[in-house]
């Protein structure tokens, strides 16, 4: 199977394209967004040179799935899914800001709290915690959303003060923020899953807040495996994780990490298969169905978009 790593298509009312580290989103009219994720990956803010074959169908289902799962909570943005690797939806105008929420303190909570800090985002941290351990209660730590480079963590206090997000606004992301996440954790436990954290990102579509973006996939959030949680913390053993935390790992066991003057190590046919494996394995964990393997080409792809767009325009 031939992983399809970038697209050129020409879609009806097609007015414009905006290619990301791994998906390309069409603009439709000035009024939907169709959002291909693509089977390329990334790690350490590097897009690796393969791609990785229904990587972008198991992302996008998932996403999809859970859009649904969440949408007595708020509107979200998505309209269909004309095809496994794409969803369609309403174009809004984006908040500046991602909204991160932690449970536990693992990840770039953990190594800042490792390194002396007791305040992530404005937000104060309880003395005496150890990595991976759950919070009292979850903590929103939001970052900016850079147009390149890397996102920043910001206070809410700075959102509000420097005009980002308006104080109404924010607390209304916030309050979604903690719903949402309330409803991954509960989806999650009855797959014998911890969501740990997650990010969502917010639009506005006629003076209303829209959840834009996936949601509750492995590449946007992280889980732990429930079962033998506990035994492992009281251990300080690491703990089982569903994310692709993998493959920062196999990067890292290689000599890579992004930084000038190294080597992405060669990603032969072997380590790419392994990497489909992981990630469907991701998908039927998360989601409790059996992961059904559509083929596909850049074609077949476009063609199927563009006939959703014909039957809308009909």
């Amino acid at each position: 199977m031939k992983a399809i790593v970038k697209t050129g298509f020409d879609l009806p009312g097609q007015v414009g394209k905006y290619v990301g580290k791994v998906r390309d989103v069409y603009d439709i009219d000035g009024e939907y967004l169709a959002m291909v994720v693509t089977d390329r990956i990334s790690a350490f803010d590097v897009v690796l040179p393969e791609g990785i074959p229904y990587k972008g169908q198991v992302l996008n289902k998932i996403a999809a799935k859970f859009l649904d799962a969440t949408s007595d909570i708020l509107p979200n943005w998505k309209v269909a899914v004309p095809d496994p690797s794409v969803t369609v939806g309403y174009k809004c105008d984006p908040f500046k800001v991602e909204m991160v929420i932690r449970g536990y303190l693992a990840g770039h909570a953990w190594r800042e709290y490792k390194a002396g800090k007791r305040t992530l985002c404005g937000v104060p941290l309880p003395e005496g915690m150890v990595e991976n351990q759950k919070f009292p209660e979850p903590i929103i730590t939001p970052t900016t959303k850079a147009a390149e480079g890397h996102d920043e963590d910001i206070s809410k206090e700075d959102i509000i003060a420097s005009g980002l997000v308006g104080k109404e606004d924010y607390e209304k992301l916030e309050e979604y923020t903690r719903a949402i996440f309330q409803r991954g954790t509960e989806i999650a436990a009855r797959q014998g899953l911890i969501l740990v954290d997650t990010k969502y990102e917010f639009g506005k579509r006629n003076g209303e807040i829209y959840l834009m973006d996936e949601v509750h996939t492995p590449d946007s959030s992280r889980y732990f495996y429930a079962e033998g949680y506990e035994e492992r913390l009281e251990r300080g053993e690491r703990q089982r994780q569903l994310s692709k935390e993998f493959v920062r790992e196999w990067l890292m066991a290689n000599g890579f990490q992004g930084q000038e003057g190294q080597k992405v190590p060669e990603m032969t046919p072997e380590v790419v298969a392994g990497i489909t494996d992981r990630y469907i394995e991701l998908y039927e964990h998360i989601t409790g169905e059996t992961f059904e393997k559509v083929e596909y080409s850049e074609a077949s792809v476009e063609a199927n978009v563009a006939a959703w767009i014909a039957s809308l325009k009909k």
